[in-house]
């Protein structure tokens, strides 16, 4: 006995994200048992959705790893002024899987490395929960030594004094925003030289992909004071958050909640009418969270609505946003789109009569905003933001853009993609809607988000469309977004 933890102990000096346990245990084998039941039940007929039985990984710990994740990430030290909130990426969820049946100690495949990140763990014998794992590769960071701004001239120096240190950095790189991980259960598996017998085998892909030579994983700083302006200045628990920005993991208890079948009713429920409410009107301060809250679609027949509207110009964010449109001149009656700027705290706010709406003066500071109208335009697979609506600061408002049908099948050369989630102004507008999955081949509307410069660009195949990595210090950015109706 006293061999075998010896030997334990040796073995972790010198692995990569490994453990050796005891062979051999009652939670092994409960572990191999659920997940042999869950592949038999693959198969079967279920009242649980089919994307919910074909699983790598069970949803706890999905739920368990994307909150290590982020806890983590909250709490690096030095602090970080950039660092994102992580969610779980279903594509990435896949590739770990099909990696993970492979068996290898080793990292791949190969031509997917080019575009994603990956952490590995394996273990044999006593169960251990995939965040034992999680945990492990941010423990790395005492082996690690953050460089400073000032030290990275032009580049940031390489401070890991241990064996390794990439499985810490890559979890906490501030703009990897996606992880998906599967676990898989291998017969035998070779790991450095030994086979080991029901290996415990863990794969997480990160996207965008982290570990750069010559950067530091994240910016030093107060907590979300760098962040993204995708974001719109949302922060929770130290990372950049947006409030539309929701995990797959949130509805994870209720699957593993067990199933009690409700007893019989012996009397019919009792039918409540609910009471008509009135709708109230949109109000910028009830809307108006991050960056795509900036566009409306207001209906027709605002005219003669009661909400209140306060200020001329500028208007109050208390006001209703379509009835102030209207007062303004950007829209009539009849309804249309329009975009909302925020400004800044204005003291007053006075009253007139303008195309038919009369607004009320309120002699307190408020939260100000300004409208203007938006316009839908068609454009062809190959149009960019660069050639309609390249990014002046402090931002820009970019038309709607109507995008037709079979652009997923343009060439390349033609209408390039570049980058993930954000993608270089040169890009195709319509292919990168697809790619981030805004919308369908089949073509549909898409609001476009012009953005500043980036350093780089990283490349990931999503949606049937393979975008491209770019180093660049030339052009801006952009995001896309899922039009609402």
């Amino acid at each position: 006995m006293a061999y075998l933890v010896l030997f334990s102990l040796l073995m972790w000096s010198f692995m990569e994200s490994a453990s050796v346990f005891l062979p051999d245990s009652p939670e092994l084998r409960d572990l191999l048992s659920r997940y042999e039941e869950e592949a038999q039940n693959q198969g079967s007929t279920s009242h649980t959705p089919a994307n919910r039985t074909r699983r790598a990984i069970r949803w706890s710990d999905r739920e368990e790893i994307i909150q290590l994740h982020n806890k983590l990430r909250s709490g690096v030290y030095p602090t970080a002024s950039n660092m994102e909130y992580m969610v779980w990426d279903e594509e990435l969820e896949r590739s770990a899987t099909h990696w993970a049946e492979q068996c290898q100690w080793d990292h791949g495949p190969h031509d997917l490395l080019r575009s994603i990140g990956q952490n590995l763990g394996v273990h044999w014998g006593r169960y251990r929960s995939p965040a034992f794992h999680v945990q492990a590769w941010y423990d790395e960071v005492k082996d690690y030594t953050y460089p400073y701004p000032h030290e990275c001239n032009p580049w940031c120096p390489d401070r890991c004094s241990g064996p390794m240190c990439t499985h810490y950095t890559q979890l906490v790189w501030a703009t990897t925003s996606r992880v998906g991980c599967a676990v898989h259960v291998c017969p035998q598996m070779n790991v450095w030289g030994e086979i080991w017998k029901n290996a415990v085998y863990l794969v997480c892909n990160y996207s965008p992909k982290g570990n750069w030579i010559g950067e530091a994983p994240y910016k030093h700083g107060r907590p979300c004071s760098q962040c993204p302006p995708s974001y719109g200045g949302g922060c929770r628990n130290n990372l950049c958050y947006k409030d539309s920005q929701i995990s797959e993991t949130e509805d994870m208890n209720e699957v593993e909640k067990p199933q009690v079948p409700l007893p019989p009713r012996t009397t019919p429920k009792p039918t409540v009418k609910p009471k008509p409410q009135a709708r109230k009107p949109t109000r910028l301060r009830d809307k108006c969270r991050g960056v795509t809250c900036n566009r409306f679609k207001c209906p027709a027949n605002c005219l003669n609505k009661k909400g209140k509207v306060y200020g001329t110009l500028f208007y109050d964010v208390q006001s209703s946003i379509c009835r102030a449109a209207i007062h303004f001149g950007v829209i009539d009656n009849n309804g249309g789109i329009i975009d909302v700027t925020r400004m800044e705290k204005f003291p007053f706010f006075v009253k007139s009569t303008k195309h038919g709406v009369e607004s009320f003066s309120k002699y307190k500071p408020g939260n100000a905003f300004v409208m203007s109208k938006v316009q839908e335009i068609s454009v062809d697979c190959y149009t960019t933001v660069a050639e309609i609506c390249p990014y002046k600061k402090p931002n820009s408002h970019c038309p709607r853009i109507s995008c037709p049908a079979d652009c997923k099948n343009q060439p390349s050369y033609w209408s390039p993609v570049i980058g993930n989630s954000i993608y270089a102004e040169h890009s195709s507008i319509c292919k990168a809607a697809i790619h981030a999955g805004v919308i369908r081949p089949d073509g549909g509307l898409v609001d476009v988000l012009p953005l500043d410069k980036r350093k780089s660009f990283t490349g990931i195949l999503k949606n049937g469309i393979q975008s491209e990595s770019k180093s660049t210090t030339e052009g801006g950015s952009f995001r896309v977004f899922t039009v609402r109706q």
